[in-house]
């Protein structure tokens, strides 16, 4: 796509709408003027960082596409971020078999216009604006702007309120819905105080694992980001990139991206480092708001019994009982979750397919799909650890 079709304007009632191929041409103040709470991963200075240090762009698959909408004084009113994507790597709803039927039928899947974060599945806000109509007015261009360039579909991933899903319902896209595990904190005053409502069974588990690690001489540290120096932000990048290059891939993420993040959002990345008498041989790397612990990448140099629970789970909720924060979301995956402390949560994502034919076949794989994730979710709350229900806040 070039960069005259990616400022290709679209009417939307009295806005205007375009897409923009890169968050930097809109400046930081407006885009985070549009964001109504502290969620960090739509921030201007995350997506520009992404952009900046080479983790999204054409050559990766994940070309930026930013749609915004501008009143009719041209002021910014809304907007989303988007990418027009080349392939289905690193988005976390999988959509694989979707292309592969349809290009076998004979259509081209790619690209595909995605609103969404890439590489992070934590729900969030995805339809940026001053109100309501404005919000309605961005998914209304999302379609229109996919429409135009004849694209196959668009997709908005990790929908996190009911008014973005209703602006997207009423634009006739279909609802997609899967399951995570998040932990809530019931105002614990103390991780003894988290395991006291958790049942026997699953107590003893815990400790046995935390027990585990401290006799194998490693010990864990929470530290802030930006008190992280470039040779233990080398080390950490290097556990990050292990865990892809032990399943034969690349990282997502180029090494000079959490240094810089640490600096451009000071108080919201937390590291778990864990070290032996040798050093550093792990990392659990974390972004925060003032309600959210989310985990985001981790590492290590060999495999340790138990220290990815370690490092990924635990460490994180005492850091939220330690510091108030509500709510500890750890990513995807991982019924090994459900034991630990963690609870299912549903999550959802928004899908328009332009052809007609192809959209009733994904409209009906989407009904039967849900119905199987809404009796999963209810059975496996019944399987949670705690002694009493746990109301999520």
């Amino acid at each position: 796509m070039t960069a005259g079709a990616a400022r290709r304007r679209k009417p939307c009632d009295t806005m205007q709408a375009k897409l923009v191929p890169g968050v930097g041409e809109i400046p930081a103040q407006a885009w985070n003027a549009l964001l109504a709470d502290e969620y960090p991963f739509v921030r201007h200075e995350f997506l520009q960082l992404l952009e900046d240090t080479g983790c999204v762009g054409a050559e990766q698959g994940w070309q930026p596409a930013h749609v915004v909408v501008e009143d009719e004084r041209g002021t910014l009113v809304g907007a989303a971020p988007a990418y027009l994507k080349y392939h289905s790597f690193g988005e976390f709803v999988f959509d694989w078999a979707w292309a592969d039927a349809y290009e076998r039928a004979g259509g081209r899947y790619y690209p595909k216009l995605l609103n969404a974060v890439p590489f992070t599945p934590a729900a969030g806000p995805r339809l940026l604006a001053r109100d309501g109509p404005a919000a309605a007015a961005v998914a209304q261009a999302i379609r229109a702007l996919t429409d135009d360039l004849g694209l196959s579909s668009a997709h908005a991933l990790f929908l996190r309120s009911e008014e973005e899903a209703a602006c997207y319902a009423a634009q006739g896209f279909l609802e997609r819905r899967d399951c995570q595990y998040q932990w809530f904190n019931a105002g614990y005053e103390s991780f003894d105080g988290f395991l006291g409502a958790l049942s026997a069974a699953k107590r003893k588990k815990i400790r046995r694992e935390r027990r585990r690690v401290r006799e194998a001489g490693i010990r864990l540290e929470a530290v802030p980001g930006e008190q992280i120096e470039d040779a233990l932000w080398d080390q950490i990048y290097g556990f990050y990139a292990n865990t892809y290059h032990e399943r034969g891939q690349d990282p997502y993420l180029t090494p000079s991206f959490f240094p810089r993040l640490a600096r451009a959002m000071p108080g919201r990345v937390v590291v778990f480092v864990a070290r032996d008498t040798s050093g550093p041989v792990a990392a659990a790397l974390t972004l925060r708001d003032s309600q959210t612990l989310y985990g985001r990448h981790w590492g290590c140099l060999a495999d340790y019994h138990s220290l990815h629970f370690e490092a990924c789970y635990y460490q994180g909720i005492e850091y939220c009982i330690r510091h108030g924060l509500r709510r500890f979301d750890a990513g995807v995956q991982g019924e090994h979750k459900l034991s630990r402390g963690f609870v299912p949560v549903a999550t959802r994502s928004a899908h328009w397919v332009a052809d007609e034919r192809f959209r009733s076949a994904v409209e009906d794989f989407l009904r039967r799909e849900r119905a199987l994730v809404d009796r999963r979710i209810e059975a496996q709350q019944a399987r949670t650890p705690y002694k009493q229900a746990l109301e999520q806040p």
